[in-house]
């Protein structure tokens, strides 16, 4: 049962860091959740308010991942249109990749194009809906960072421990 365990916090984990980078999978719940299943095994052992702090930043971090990129577009200058069209660009950017092998540069272009489209269709100046759009695009990029660092310290800590169990 162990290494069902073991495998399987591995396959999270690892599922965890694409789902930080790809938009539409959430990354730090099954990160997380790699780590609490390996907090099963018997030669890990995680003490209950690390599990405990680790679900609430995975929980913070899943959260501020929709957040992010919103409060970029608004920082910049953005209106609500332009925060509709940042999300209306990922989307669709996220829907062209997976349908479309054309790269992972249309997703980040998505939020960008979307939040500039947004802003031209409330008449915003070109100026103005620019910086939006660059907002968005700051915001998604920061979003995506904090995703991949905590996927990389919960990757980190799950070989870690997956090696030290074999010792």
């Amino acid at each position: 049962m162990d290494y069902v365990l073991m495998v399987a916090a591995v396959l999270l984990a690892l599922l965890g860091l694409i789902g930080a980078i790809v938009p539409g999978i959430a990354g730090p719940p099954f990160s997380f959740f790699g780590l609490l299943l390996l907090s099963f095994v018997k030669k890990v052992h995680y003490s209950t308010i690390f599990l405990v702090v680790m679900g609430v930043i995975a929980a913070g971090i899943f959260v501020l991942d929709y957040v992010v990129p919103i409060w970029g577009t608004k920082k910049f200058g953005g209106t609500k249109a332009g925060v509709r069209g940042s999300t209306i660009g990922l989307v669709i950017g996220l829907l062209i990749t997976i349908f479309f092998p054309i790269g992972f540069i249309v997703v980040l272009l998505g939020p960008f194009l979307g939040a500039y489209i947004g802003e031209k269709t409330a008449n915003t100046p070109d100026e103005k809906a620019w910086r939006a759009a660059f907002g968005s695009f700051v915001g998604f990029i920061s979003g995506t960072f904090i995703k991949t660092v905590f996927a990389i310290v919960v990757l980190f800590f799950v070989i870690k421990d997956l090696i030290k169990s074999f010792l």
